[in-house]
């Protein structure tokens, strides 16, 4: 089959709304009721074929890719939502977590692969909820498991953490003593590195 990103016009990094408005223009332009006794009527109706079969590859291979089942391991995360994991990466490094949240639980459920379980997993460790950020970690890299970014976090938050013997989550489980608080500035120090900051300064 024809490369189905070329079918509809559009470059392999469009956002999902981009090939679905690409898609409904071609849909519309083709649709065989258009062509009612014409002699085009066999051609357009080839076309709308190759149309759908293009929309429905892509979003199959955009499905099997958030889901983790595809083998690109190059491929963090779906190019559909790059631009707002990088703002949410800018906004992390700004210590802005409430505005990185939003724009995290505005990206839909089915979408939420490797890149959104880390960044989501970066916000709650930045709080000091480390239990909840632990599982956002490990899901990340069950879905990308060659993440080296994603594998160091999980491991910097295991081996503070394990330091101390303390996990923080939303619920209110852990400790919350002086320990807790050194862990808390430890991981926080660790997810800046990670994103190329510094909490704590070394001299």
């Amino acid at each position: 089959m024809t490369d189905p990103y070329k079918v509809l016009g559009v470059e392999r990094n469009a956002t999902d709304d981009d090939i679905k408005k690409a898609y409904r223009e071609l849909a519309r332009k083709y649709h065989p009721d258009s062509y009612a006794g014409s002699p085009l009527a066999d051609l357009a109706s080839e076309k709308m074929k190759e149309i759908n079969e293009a929309y429905d590859a892509i979003r199959k291979e955009r499905s099997e890719r958030q889901n983790g089942s595809y083998s690109d391991a190059s491929s963090t995360y779906s190019s559909a939502y790059n631009g707002e994991y990088a703002q949410v990466r800018d906004l992390l490094n700004r210590g802005r977590l409430d505005e990185a949240e939003t724009i995290l639980n505005s990206v839909p459920s089915a979408e939420r692969g490797g890149e959104w379980n880390f960044l989501m997993g970066m916000v709650l460790q930045r709080r000091g909820w480390y239990y909840d950020a632990q599982k956002f970690f490990e899901t990340a890299c069950y879905i990308d498991p060659e993440n080296a970014e994603y594998k160091n976090a999980l491991n910097a938050l295991r081996r503070t953490a394990g330091s101390y013997g303390t996990y923080r989550s939303q619920s209110g489980r852990g400790d919350t003593s002086l320990c807790s608080m050194c862990t808390a500035l430890l991981c926080a120090d660790s997810c800046c590195e990670c994103l190329g900051g510094d909490l704590i300064h070394c001299c």
